[in-house]
């Protein structure tokens, strides 16, 4: 099983779900120091990861990394992909054109990179699952995050796409909005609001185990986000 943005936030309670005896999982992440306190949790749940400090917009280091596991496993049984950059929330005519660029290329182009380089093990595995990470933004249009939201509006056709053409195969695709949690990355777009009155992150986890069961028959579909309390 691999994570993305596993270094904190969401990826990190989802490392500590899925975390168990025989679980080895793959956490990918920029701080090396972040991935170090993820891995201390998940062993003491009995699980073992391996640890990649990687910046995912070199799209060489994923193919790399694809490499490495498809000598040493073979298959992957699941991708959760979960990284994203906020960016800078400006107008349009206001915003850096490499700001603009590197929000693409971690929210879109990396979850391209990765479904390019893991498709073929994500199919080897006997129950394959890819699950990406996606938000409101998407589909709501709203002033100042128009470079986050074009990057979330196109990993929802990405995966919804990569799933039409799985469809006759036994990996499953598919998109979850989790909602506003409490994250680094919900801190820096609201500074003003309460981070008390989030829910934390290891309460989205429940939706991404269920997709990443074997069993699971869900599709190319978009689930959440969870009705607020």
């Amino acid at each position: 099983m691999l994570i993305t943005g596993a270094g904190r936030g969401l990826g990190a309670a989802l490392a500590e779900a899925f975390a168990g005896p025989g679980t080895q999982l793959i956490l990918v992440a920029r701080t090396p120091g972040a991935l170090e306190e993820v891995d201390d949790r998940v062993r003491a749940r009995g699980g073992q990861a391996t640890l990649v400090p990687l910046d995912l917009c070199q799209s060489e280091g994923i193919d790399r990394l694809g490499g490495v596991i498809a000598e040493r496993y073979g298959k992957l049984d699941v991708l959760i992909g979960n990284a994203a950059e906020l960016g800078v929330l400006a107008p349009l005519g206001h915003l850096e054109p490499k700001v603009f660029e590197r929000v693409m290329a971690l929210n879109a182009g990396a979850n391209y990179r990765l479904i390019r380089s893991f498709d073929p093990l994500l199919r080897a595995a006997p129950a394959g699952r890819a699950v990406f990470v996606t938000c409101s933004q998407a589909r709501d249009a709203r002033p100042y995050w128009g470079a986050y939201a074009a990057s979330k509006a196109a990993l929802e056709a990405l995966v919804l796409s990569y799933a039409a053409e799985v469809r006759r195969t036994a990996l499953r695709a598919n998109l979850v909005d989790p909602g506003p949690l409490r994250t680094r990355l919900r801190a820096r777009a609201y500074p003003g609001e309460d981070p008390s009155s989030l829910p934390e992150p290891a309460s989205a986890v429940a939706p991404i185990l269920a997709l990443a069961e074997p069993g699971c028959t869900r599709h190319g579909e978009r689930i959440g986000p969870p009705p607020r309390r």
